[in-house]
């Protein structure tokens, strides 16, 4: 070998050399930037965890304060299922009882009689039962109704762990329905014959999907604008909505990839189950459930000849919170609902 042509391997190999190097420092750069970026996205988590647990703290102050007169007002914990996903099967506890919270309100006035239930279910993709809900449950105390508002799995305000228990349209549905059993097993003037479940929106699905799969447990139901239809959902929905179902730790998959679990959830393809006197309302200019999806249900429910009450408000002050606001409006839509819940329910103080 000459020496230029040395000389030239050894240019050679150095030129390799240095840009072998660069390359190493700037994958290193990368490697360090992205390290950097996954302990702020991290550490924004935790700090969203944080304050929506302070924000549930101190919303849960407004229900001791402002019903403590005219309720007993109390905080429970009971368990539902398992886990749906358990990431790792073989662990401690692994498929221990879910611990569900739950606010629940027995009317002072009534503490000593046989009095009606109403399961009161929150909306909310990782929503929580919060104080707005307090005209509501308000009005429910005044007619004679105790009322268990479950926090079913995946409800935002107790942190990561069970915010990722989320099982939409799936065992939040017996969360809430072991709502109702406790509230019977543990208030025994809680007439068990006498026991209803309410919703919107989401807490509307939960609604059904309770009654279509404990036909026996309810005496009635009513839905306010629900979620009917999942598959039609997640057409209509962004893809950050989307990726909220098909997260590894909820669903898994798209609705395209699996369209019948999306179904299995949803009350339009179960409408066939309906035993239960029902009353839905729904609204022209929601925002949020498009009154395409309650059409759906609507539909599905006449073809299998099912016998229940409908009203579709058109253009309704409020969109998607019609009839939950402070409005005279809101509250003449809900003395409709409550007429039709005293039927099947009687409450010492039934709205006439």
């Amino acid at each position: 070998m000459t020496k230029g042509l040395m000389r030239l391997l050894c240019v050679l190999l150095l030129a390799v050399t240095v840009n072998f190097m660069a390359r190493a420092q700037e994958l290193d750069s990368r490697l360090n930037e992205d390290s950097t970026q996954q302990r702020l996205r991290a550490l924004e988590e935790r700090l969203d965890f944080i304050e929506s647990s302070l924000t549930k703290n101190i919303d849960d102050l407004a229900w001791f304060t402002r019903l403590n007169e005219t309720a007993i007002v109390d905080k429970v914990r009971y368990t539902g299922p398992p886990p749906r996903v358990i990431p790792n099967p073989t662990g401690q506890g692994a498929s221990n009882p879910v611990i569900i919270p739950a606010y629940t309100f027995i009317p002072k006035q009534y503490a000593s009689a046989k009095i009606p239930l109403i399961v009161l279910v929150h909306s909310g993709v990782h929503g929580n039962f919060e104080s707005n809900y307090m005209n509501v449950v308000r009005e429910l105390i005044q007619q004679g109704y105790a009322v268990v508002a479950p926090e079913y799995r995946g409800s935002t305000g107790y942190g990561r762990g069970f915010w990722r228990l989320i099982d939409y349209g799936g065992l939040e549905v017996e969360d809430v329905f072991a709502g109702r059993r406790w509230m019977i097993e543990n208030h025994p003037n809680i007439d068990p014959q006498r026991v209803g479940i309410i919703g919107w929106s989401h807490g509307g699905l939960i609604s059904l999907m309770n009654v279509f799969e404990h036909p026996q447990d309810y005496k009635v139901v009513y839905a306010g604008v629900p979620v009917s239809d999942l598959v039609a959902r997640m057409g209509y929905k962004g893809q950050s909505y989307r990726d909220l179902y098909s997260a590894p730790y909820h669903l898994g998959k798209t609705a395209e990839q699996n369209v019948n679990e999306y179904k299995r959830r949803s009350p339009a393809w179960n409408a066939e189950k309906l035993q239960t006197p029902l009353l839905i309302h729904t609204n022209t200019n929601d925002e949020d459930v498009n009154v395409l999806e309650v059409e759906h249900l609507i539909k599905a429910l006449k073809a299998a000849g099912k016998k229940f009450e409908y009203k579709i408000y058109d253009n309704a002050p409020g969109g998607h919170a019609f009839n939950r606001i402070d409005t005279k409006f809101a509250r003449e839509s809900r003395m409709e609902i409550y007429r039709f819940l005293g039927q099947y329910l009687n409450p010492p103080n039934p709205i006439k």
